[in-house]
């Protein structure tokens, strides 16, 4: 996998590794972005089941009120 370097504020990544409860702040930081891109993934899971219920819901034929 290809890596890329990026610089970030001390406090910040000392921060991150406090929270993630690393002593490395490779591993923290990257435990961040990584915790951060699945929980993207769950929101658009549940995002696509609510949207596909709401379908089903809309797809049933409705009663003729009279």
């Amino acid at each position: 996998m290809a890596k890329v370097t990026v610089s970030l504020d001390a406090e910040l990544v000392v921060e991150v590794m406090v929270l993630a409860g690393v002593g490395n702040p490779q591993d923290a930081v990257e435990l961040v972005v990584r915790d951060y891109i699945e929980r993207g993934h769950r929101t658009e899971a549940r995002l696509a089941q609510r949207d596909e219920a709401l379908r089903v819901v809309d797809a049933k034929p409705r009663d003729v009120e009279g």
